[in-house]
């Protein structure tokens, strides 16, 4: 190979190159796009994205539909959102369907929520159509001693104005939650919950449990109502059981304390019985009894003991 034909290849290579990278830089396509659907971008704006690190396309067409929608928007403040990490497709359709719903959101608010890391279009769509959310079963205890489990259905609209800093759907359920226990446990009777469960649902929503959240209540409705265990008689049961074990706990402490008592008489008398030899003796030393009286003493203990012995025998037979 000639170094002329060297040198074509190697021009040839150099031209296909700067057309990649001019291809690259200056997006002609989206150029002729964005041109024909009316919307006016200059070349230099689309290689500045380029320098910038934005990806054109990622502004161009949701210029398009926002333009295609008679949507007024500056692409510097679609650029400055795409940096900061946003989702311009997704605000610019949150706006569309916005306009479309004659609902007022501006650029900057849809850009907020957006960035606060809400899906501003979901957000848009529920204030249009109300999500229903189903509370967990929740357990309360009537005044009359029964557990009752209910199941709350909410009903929440979007509220675009409290998006930013306000509570999500775990504080509604929450906050349902714990009026529903608060209604049940008001109501004299369980029977009562069961024939008015729509009084629960009332008094839960008059609580305004909607505020500080990012959704607007319009309805709270008790979708299940089921009975639950008995948890004042099993209270009395308990409480009957502990003043059983604390009577005969008691009962006990006497016993252990007539035990004792008894014992500590038996050892008196023996105390006492050891010392009737001692007096027996004094009382002969001393002359106050004779031997003639002792004798007579001794048989009349053996005729006692004798007799003693006969009556059990008798008793047994």
């Amino acid at each position: 190979m000639s170094s002329g034909m060297t040198a074509l290849i190697i021009i040839a290579a150099v031209l296909a190159l700067f057309v990649l990278l001019l291809f690259y830089f200056v997006p002609v396509g989206l150029w002729i796009t964005a041109l024909f659907s009316g919307v006016r971008v200059r070349l230099g704006t689309l290689v500045g994205m380029r320098l910038r690190k934005v990806q054109p396309s990622a502004i161009v067409r949701p210029l398009i539909s926002a333009t295609k929608a008679e949507i007024d928007l500056d692409i510097g403040q679609m650029e400055a959102h795409y940096l900061a990490g946003g989702n311009v497709d997704r605000v610019v359709n949150a706006l569309i369907s916005a306009d479309r719903a004659n609902i007022d959101l501006p650029w900057k608010r849809a850009t907020a929520i957006d960035l606060a890391g809400r899906d501003v279009l979901q957000a848009v769509q529920m204030s249009v159509n109300p999500k229903v959310i189903d509370t967990p079963r929740v357990a309360a205890v009537a005044k009359d001693g029964i557990q009752v489990v209910a199941v709350a259905r909410v009903t929440v609209r979007a509220n675009i104005d409290r998006l930013v800093g306000g509570a999500g759907e775990e504080t509604i359920i929450a906050r349902v939650g714990e009026g529903t226990v608060s209604g049940i446990g008001s109501a004299d009777s369980h029977k009562f919950v069961l024939e008015n469960p729509d009084a629960i649902s009332t008094r839960v929503l008059q609580g305004g449990l909607d505020a500080g959240t990012a959704f607007e209540i319009l309805s709270i409705d008790i979708a299940d109502v089921d009975i639950g265990r008995n948890v004042g008689a099993e209270l009395q049961t308990a409480q009957a059981e502990a003043d059983k074990n604390i009577a005969q706990a008691r009962a006990e402490e006497r016993r252990a304390m007539a035990v004792a008592e008894e014992q500590e008489m038996r050892a008196r008398v023996v105390e006492a019985e050891a010392q009737v030899p001692m007096a027996l003796a004094d009382a002969l030393r001393s002359g106050n009894l004779g031997a003639i009286d002792h004798f007579r003493m001794q048989n009349l203990k053996a005729d006692t003991a004798m007799r003693t012995a006969l009556a059990g025998d008798e008793e047994h037979q």
